[in-house]
């Protein structure tokens, strides 16, 4: 933008003035504060100033040549002209129009040689403007320097500005007075603002005390000899609930002297139990089924009675009702003795899915003692559903408990049924009035491995939920065994007709053929 000579120039100028950008540019025309500024730094860096300025015009001749006529037909005003167009500077305009030559612009530029005085001859033009008897304009036209520059000289001589060194100590003196003043006025404004904060924290304080007063007076509806240390934790657990709007419960449990977490107590506390009719109902049915229901069944029963509660929340009121199934592990009675007849093929496999009625029969012996003997159960299970289709009670795990069972349930069959009957080994199984009754009815034997549980795992899971239901957990002393027979007769009357099962959609055995039209 600017040539060699005229950027050395500006520096040279910007030296001799002292610094004053200001007094170059009024003295040449150009440049900018900033760009002197630059070019004397890249001076002092450098010792001499690049041959080529940095910066380079980007504006084609097209664009020169615009600038320049919209300059002569608006005016002459270089701010319209680049307020209008958007470019260039206006120093860089000044420059085009003064190499255009059919404008007549001329730069605000001096030609006349630079002024070099004496100290002499600035002693005697200082004191002729301080004294009064010449006018810096007079000076001016006698010497050949500017207003300005007699000004600067007054300064010098006068002391406002001293010589380099002086001006860099006073300089560096006032610095430090300053900054010691600067610190200390720091360190009183900053205990000013401690005094502030505290004083606020103060009277916050204070009105939350007096709001904790009035509150407790509007909740508790008493005005004498009320205080924060005769209200109970309910009480206060009340008051910060009510002026949780206005401040934080971490702000009110100090005032109160209440620990947090006998506040989140007393709030806990304090809530509606939403379950309340429902527990009551719970408990209402797990008693009507003899407290044999565990949380599956009770939230089958609790949703065919219109309640919208789920499984988990049955488990959790459970729990805290104390509604337990009772469980008792026992030893079970065996009744193997060896083996007594040709073994038996394992036809069944553990597969207990049946797809009619009468199709797969399980059938096992279970002991109950109780204090007035013992009593022996041989059911016949229907794998279709679980239903007990034919059972004896007696007090010896004889033959004739299974064949009389084994008869009642041949009883219920219709022609053409020949279910899979599956036993364990026992000795009731293999001897000749079994195998001689099962051959007459046509049913097919099937016979788990010798003590193999799992194999008859369906029939021994009917035994488990018959004593954990009805057995376990109960005192049966003054039960005779006639009473106790009734009992367990009861039991599976109810079992088969009422107790609902989940794998049948929440219905009991006989509801269940009775849905599917297998019974009326």
């Amino acid at each position: 933008m600017y040539s060699y000579e005229e950027r050395k120039k500006a520096v040279e100028l910007y030296i001799k003035f002292d610094k004053s950008a200001s007094a170059v540019v009024r003295e040449l025309g150009y440049p900018t504060t900033r760009m002197l500024t630059l070019w004397y730094r890249e001076y002092l860096e450098n010792g001499d100033l690049r041959k080529k300025s940095r910066m380079q015009s980007g504006y084609t001749a097209e664009q020169k040549a615009v600038a320049v006529k919209y300059y002569q037909e608006h005016g002459r005003g270089f701010a319209r002209t680049v307020k209008a167009l958007g470019y260039p500077c206006r120093q860089l305009l000044g420059k085009w129009v003064s190499q255009d030559s059919s404008c007549d612009f001329q730069p605000l530029k001096r030609e006349q040689p630079v002024v070099k005085c004496t100290d002499k001859q600035k002693m005697a033009a200082v004191v002729s403007v301080a004294s009064g008897e010449k006018t810096s304009k007079q000076i001016q036209s006698e010497i050949g320097v500017s207003r300005r520059t007699v000004w600067h000289w007054k300064r010098q001589l006068l002391g406002e500005v001293s010589n380099p060194e002086m001006r860099r100590k006073s300089q560096k003196e006032s610095e430090k007075a300053s900054s010691e003043q600067e610190i200390q006025l720091r360190a009183e404004c900053n205990d000013l603002k401690e005094e502030r904060d505290r004083l606020q924290k103060q009277v916050q304080k204070l009105q939350m005390e007096k709001d904790i007063l009035e509150k407790a007076a509007e909740i508790i509806k008493k005005d004498e000899g009320i205080g924060i240390d005769t209200l109970s934790n309910r009480e206060k657990a009340m008051i910060i609930d009510a002026l949780t709007g206005r401040y934080t419960i971490r702000q009110l449990l100090p005032s109160l002297h209440m620990a947090k977490s006998s506040y989140f107590y007393q709030i806990q506390a304090m809530k509606k139990d939403k379950h309340e009719l429902v527990r009551k109902d719970l408990r209402n049915v797990f008693s009507e089924n003899r407290q044999c229901y565990g949380y599956r069944r009770l939230h089958a029963v609790m949703t065919s009675n219109g309640s919208t509660i789920s499984e988990k929340v049955v488990l959790r009121l459970m729990h805290e009702e104390n509604l337990v199934v009772p469980s008792v592990k026992r030893k079970k009675y065996s009744s193997y003795k060896g083996e007594l007849s040709p073994e038996v093929e394992n036809i069944i496999k553990r597969d207990f899915h049946a797809e009619n009625p009468n199709e797969k029969w399980l059938s096992d012996i279970t002991e109950f003692s109780i204090p007035a003997g013992k009593v022996y159960l041989s059911p016949v299970i229907d794998c279709f559903d679980g239903y007990v289709t034919s059972w004896t009670r007696g007090t010896s795990p004889n033959a004739e408990l299974v064949n009389s069972m084994l008869d009642g349930a041949v009883g219920t069959l219709e022609d053409g049924e020949h279910p899979l009957v599956h036993t364990d080994r026992g000795s009731h199984y293999r001897w000749p009035g079994w195998i001689e009754r099962m051959d007459n009815a046509g049913l097919v034997r099937s016979m788990s491995k010798k003590g193999c549980s799992p194999d008859n795992s369906a029939c021994e899971g009917f035994f488990g939920r018959l004593k954990n239901e009805m057995f376990y957990s109960r005192s049966w002393f003054g039960v005779s065994i006639e009473e106790f027979c009734a009992l367990l007769d009861d039991y599976i009357y109810w079992y088969n007709e009422k107790r609902i099962k989940m794998s049948l959609g929440g219905r009991s055995p006989l509801e269940y053929r009775r849905s599917l039209g297998l019974v009326s």
